[in-house]
């Protein structure tokens, strides 16, 4: 039977990944991995498998995902396991619903293999937890990129205590505005979360105001939150505070 594992890699250290997906990650005959797939995630995988980078470029998505789908009945019918591997949850900004559905629709069998999301895994890692009792009781996980940008929208975010936004490091000042023009505090504190999860993670601390006004220097990919809940960062990271890397502790502004 043709088959397809759709896997979810975590927010990127691969102690992260689920036991699931870690074993089928040391079996895989073919991997067809995202741009947010780290290596440390990838060296995992069986060294004997074909490794297919299928990362998206900026405006080129809907092609490149035909080239997917197309890779994706090649292999299906040919090798034993293969795993169309997402970084975080397939679910989650993944097109993994999408890509299942084509599967089905060509006769393949799929099996997901739920993934930690970068949305709460990454900002919980670094001392900032989406929910907190008396602070912050909803959240939001929020698509950043240019189709989402239209400022009356934004209004449906005001109630929300904290927001999680993915995709957004390119349109952060965009995003902040509409927020502040819909009625957010242009103080509330906001943090960047950059390469989550990996060695090579940096966070930068503002307020939404700043962001607005282009005065965060912030490189992608990045999770953006913005709420009350980044102010725990202080409290949660105190008593580890040797442990945060030299990069994060320059990043962080005085007051957050």
């Amino acid at each position: 039977m043709r088959k397809v594992y759709l896997v979810g890699a975590g927010p990127g250290d691969p102690g992260l990944l689920t036991c699931k997906a870690f074993q089928l990650l040391q079996k895989a005959d073919v991997v067809i991995y995202d741009r947010l797939v780290s290596a440390e995630v990838l060296s995992v995988a069986n060294p004997s498998a074909l490794f297919i980078f299928a990362g998206k470029l900026q405006g080129q998505q809907e092609r490149i995902q035909t080239e997917i789908n197309a890779l994706l009945l090649t292999h299906a019918s040919v090798v034993k396991t293969i795993i169309r591997l997402k970084g975080g949850d397939p679910m989650v900004f993944g097109r993994g619903a999408e890509e299942w559905s084509f599967l089905n629709r060509n006769g393949i069998d799929v099996e997901l293999v739920p993934g930690i999301s970068s949305s709460l895994a990454v900002p919980a890692l670094c001392g900032i937890p989406v929910t907190l009792r008396g602070v912050a009781t909803s959240f939001a996980v929020i698509a950043g990129h240019r189709q989402n940008l239209r400022p009356q929208e934004w209004s449906r975010y005001l109630m929300v205590d904290t927001l999680v936004l993915l995709m957004a490091v390119e349109n952060r000042a965009a995003i902040a505005n509409n927020l502040i023009r819909a009625g957010r505090n242009r103080e509330e504190p906001v943090a960047f979360i950059e390469r989550g999860a990996t060695d090579r993670q940096r966070v930068v601390t503002s307020t939404l105001n700043e962001v607005a006004r282009g005065q965060v220097d912030v490189q992608s990919p990045a999770v953006f939150v913005i709420g009350q809940v980044v102010r725990m960062r202080r409290h949660l990271n105190r008593l580890v505070n040797d442990a945060i890397p030299a990069t994060e502790k320059v990043a962080i502004h005085a007051g957050y």
